[in-house]
């Protein structure tokens, strides 16, 4: 393909995709293909000739698009948004021609491993300097890192991957960790001969977008010399509205605190965004500079030691895009546009005797179950998904079987969500119908 055909075929491209976001709804948002339906759609072999160009994309709606999860469907609730615009999407095109091997962050997941593995190699270097004959196995072996019960998996596997032991604090009745219950475990492990060393406090849960109490949390780890890193993966762009910063206070405590424009920021997958209080503390941890990455400004926030992988692609190109041609104004309308219609969903829940509300709705995610069994929230759940109109996923939220609906879609509007809640609401009729006879 040469420059001329290049110019031709990406102008048909962007027709495309064009034409697959402005009729996204009319698809169905979650496949019914099974695991292993491409084997008899594509060869077992690459092809031994080029094949034209035409080939390629006719199969596009023939191979892949049977298999995709239409993630940014306005009937898509799942998890949480993965963010989505017209202005990333160009920027990243531009960032692929452009091929930079940039230093910049990777995910949020990352970014608490990075944090665990500094606060480690930080806590060995105070220990060893106060008694040096303490050897570094010795020390790791009595480390100890904590985070909420209802914190993401990736920081139980950060534990894992820095070999360190990971305690989950119980949540209060908003499935919040508050400063006592991470207190008193501290005060067990210490007399038992272990060393605290690193907390991860979570604003915006996975399950239910519970918030830690950080203005709490924060002066005990200081206090304790813990280092207190802070995940908002999700709920870290609502901050940009003034009337969700108090959500944020406390954060003056913190070692370290990640987001992804990624979720909620219009951002296109993948972009994260990571903050250090003290960069040395990092750069600590990781630094190994062979003279073939040495250059004439080395000092001036190289971010090659900020993080695992040496090279990242150029993902800031695309908040630049974004920010610009949104500013402000608009991602805070954008932000608030998904909590109202969170808020709505809410109200025709609570409207519904048969339902509940599980957790507080702060911002773009309501958890709500039939009243009753887990049993029958499982069923209902099955059913809602077997029927491929609208995607949800569960969560656990004291002992309880929840159902997340979780606004994600750019393009969602009020008669998508009342057009889902109608679906739910028909499924459930029909299924307390059944159990009544």
């Amino acid at each position: 393909m040469d420059a001329a055909e290049f110019r031709r075929r990406g102008k048909e491209m962007v027709d495309y995709v064009a034409d697959y976001l402005e009729n996204i709804e009319k698809r169905q948002v979650y496949p019914d293909v099974e695991p292993g339906y491409l084997r008899s759609l594509i060869p077992e072999e690459a092809p031994l000739e080029a094949e034209s160009y035409e080939d390629v994309v006719k199969d596009i709606e023939r191979v892949i698009m049977p298999g995709v999860t239409h993630w940014h469907s306005p009937y898509f609730y799942a998890y949480f948004p993965t963010a989505h615009s017209f202005p990333a999407m160009l920027a990243d095109m531009l960032c692929g021609a452009i091929g930079c091997i940039g230093f910049s962050w990777g995910t949020a997941s990352e970014a608490t491993l990075i944090a665990l593995l500094a606060a480690r190699s930080k806590i060995v270097k105070l220990i060893q300097t106060d008694h040096p004959d303490r050897s570094e196995t010795d020390i790791i072996s009595k480390l100890v890192a904590y985070s909420s019960d209802q914190a993401h998996s990736s920081v139980e596997r950060a534990g894992l991957i820095g070999g360190v032991r990971m305690k989950k604090i119980p949540t209060d009745s908003k499935f919040s960790v508050r400063g006592a219950a991470l207190q008193k475990v501290l005060e067990e492990d210490r007399a038992a001969g272990l060393i605290p060393f690193f907390f991860c406090a979570t604003l915006g849960t996975t399950p239910s977008c519970a918030f830690d109490c950080i203005t709490e949390l924060g002066p005990i780890c200081n206090a304790e010399k813990i280092w207190m890193h802070i995940d908002a993966a999700y709920a870290g762009s609502a901050f940009i509205c003034p009337e969700f910063r108090p959500l944020l206070n406390g954060i003056e405590f913190a070692d370290s605190f990640n987001f992804n424009p990624h979720k909620w920021l219009l951002v296109n997958f993948d972009c994260s965004a990571m903050w250090v209080k003290k960069r040395s503390d990092i750069i600590g941890a990781f630094k190994i500079e062979p003279l073939y990455l040495k250059h004439d400004h080395q000092e001036s926030g190289n971010q090659s030691h900020w993080q695992i992988p040496l090279g990242r692609r150029f993902r800031s190109l695309k908040m630049w895009f974004v920010f610009r041609m949104y500013g402000l104004k608009g991602l805070q309308a954008y932000i608030r546009k998904h909590v109202g219609l969170a808020k709505e969903f809410e109200s025709l829940v609570k409207a519904d005797q048969r339902f509940e509300i599980s957790a507080d709705v702060v911002l773009g995610l309501v958890c709500f179950r039939l009243k009753g069994s887990n049993e029958l929230n499982e069923i209902l759940l099955k059913r809602i998904n077997s029927a491929r109109k609208i995607h949800l996923v569960p969560c656990q939220l004291a002992g309880k079987f929840v159902l997340r609906f979780a606004v994600c879609a750019r393009t969602t509007e009020s008669r998508h969500v009342r057009e889902a809640w109608s679906h739910i609401s028909h499924l459930a009729s029909e299924l307390l119908q059944e159990l009544r006879h």
